[in-house]
């Protein structure tokens, strides 16, 4: 089934409002009609099974250009519309992308090849003003790959996870399952779409029928508290980060009423502990679900019942409905509770595997399961707890980030030796970015420091800045000749 198909299934005629807010608004049935043409317009122009980008903020462009995608038999590839323009290149020749739909505020920042088709918003109302809706058929099967999310991989460069039909299906039913999900729930959306935990938003009250406010300016706090209070929110998303600004940074939020808001959802990292009590605390009424998942899973793969909250603070639950843990040794054997091990998965939800890599993909899926590279440990109840994380990954503010990407960059400067990057507890960001610095001879520490800061403004991402910048004098190595971190 394609999964277009099975997200209308019953709400292709709904004369409701999908999509909420003062800047736009779109009906099911209107965005269902608009996503048909342009699937249309796809199929004759561009063909199937061919990997389409999207690189705009959350948006109606952005949902009807993926719906459409989706439907054409085509791959869509959600990008964030901050990404580097080294990445952009690297993945435009890897997916040989020859169609990229593109938010107008953002291209006059990329250089895009001239054979590349570029659709920006005022081309696809032309496309749906001009566009019938055409019978055509792509045939789809359940492992036929439906997008393709680019994440920080451990070289430095993007890894491409396959995420398929079935994937999506089988996930946003174990979500809407457990979250309890109406044609009546509206979700507050902070989190972007090329994120898994924003699609999986977008999938979820595609599917029930509810309908969604976006707001793209999280950092205007008032905004939010009155986007969740106006449009009598019942859901509200966010990563560590989100919560602890909320928290500390807003000085009316604690004391701000939601009547409407039945739960909230947190993921994308841990969050600790003090916060998540802070909440509680704050708003009793409101059930917290503590989640856990990876992009290998298409979002989700653990939830912690709100009733448990208390006495499993710490904990990311249990495994999702049709999902399986088990946590295993060095060797491969399984382990029993209050022992250590790598944390497994199983299920219809975990990726095909990653894009034009065999190799790393027969690394992290073996007989069909999952291996997360998340160090875990279950209770006697059944429990399951994060210890540590084996890959060298870095999650700050809930997105992925290669700590050798970063290395490479400051390495590029002539003073500087040696860099290691690491990450530390921060209340903000959740994980934050250390840079440690071994320079060559005599050098002027603050102004290193400020020629640094610049280098890594000017080649990456505002959230892949280092927070801090340490000096030492000598690279730490072992006995066995590796750098010590």
């Amino acid at each position: 089934m394609n999964v277009f198909d099975y997200f209308f299934e019953s709400s292709q005629h709904l004369e409701k409002d999908f999509l909420l807010g003062s800047k736009e608004t779109i009906s099911f049935k209107n965005l269902y009609k608009q996503s048909l043409k342009v699937a249309a317009f796809l199929n004759r122009y561009v063909g199937a099974h061919k990997n389409i980008l999207i690189i705009s903020p959350n948006s109606g462009f952005f949902i009807t250009a993926y719906l459409s995608i989706l439907k054409s038999g085509n791959v869509c590839v959600p990008l964030n519309f901050a990404i580097e323009q080294e990445q952009l290149d690297y993945i435009l020749k890897e997916t040989e992308c020859e169609t990229v739909f593109m938010a107008k505020s953002i291209r006059d920042k990329y250089m895009l090849p001239s054979e590349i088709q570029v659709i920006e918003e005022l081309d696809l109302q032309q496309i749906i003003d001009h566009q019938a809706m055409d019978d055509y058929y792509v045939d789809i099967n359940k492992n036929q790959v439906a997008e393709i999310i680019f994440t920080s991989g451990s070289t430095g460069l993007p890894k491409g996870v396959m995420i398929t039909h079935e994937n999506i299906i089988a996930n946003t039913n174990s979500i809407i399952s457990y979250l309890k999900l109406t044609s009546k729930d509206i979700m507050c959306v902070v989190l972007p779409f090329y994120y898994c935990y924003g699609l999986s938003l977008l999938h979820t009250h595609l599917r029930v029928g509810g309908s969604m406010v976006l707001n793209n300016s999280f950092m205007f706090l008032g905004a939010v508290i009155s986007d969740i209070k106006d449009y009598k929110c019942t859901g509200f998303a966010g990563v560590p980060s989100h919560f602890q600004i909320l928290l500390k940074k807003s000085n009316s939020f604690k004391t701000t009423a939601f009547p409407d808001l039945r739960y909230v959802t947190q993921a994308g990292g841990k969050l600790h502990t003090i916060f998540i009590e802070e909440f509680i605390d704050a708003f009793p009424e409101i059930d917290f679900y503590i989640m856990y998942g990876q992009t290998e899973a298409t979002a989700r793969l653990s939830y912690l019942e709100p009733k448990h909250i208390k006495a499993k603070t710490s904990s990311i639950g249990k495994p999702i409905p049709k999902v399986s843990f088990k946590i295993v040794d060095e060797t491969g054997k399984k382990l029993g509770a209050n022992k250590e091990g790598e944390l497994l998965a199983k299920g219809k939800n975990i990726m095909l595997g990653y894009y034009k890599d065999v190799v790393e993909t027969k690394k992290t899926i073996k007989n069909g399961w999952l291996y997360t590279g998340d160090v875990a440990i279950m209770d006697n109840e059944g429990f399951y707890y994060l210890v540590a994380r084996k890959k060298e990954i870095l999650k700050v503010t809930g997105k992925r980030v290669s700590p050798k990407e970063i290395e490479a960059v400051i390495l590029s400067l002539e003073e500087v030796m040696d860099c290691t990057i690491s990450g530390y507890d921060d209340d903000v960001f959740g994980e934050a970015i250390l840079a440690t610095i071994v320079a060559k001879g005599t050098f002027n520490e603050e102004q290193l420091k400020e020629k640094i800061l610049h280098i890594c403004s000017k080649k990456l991402a505002m959230y892949k800045i280092p927070q801090k910048i340490c000096f030492e004098k000598a690279i730490k190595m072992s006995a066995s000749g590796k750098k010590i971190k």
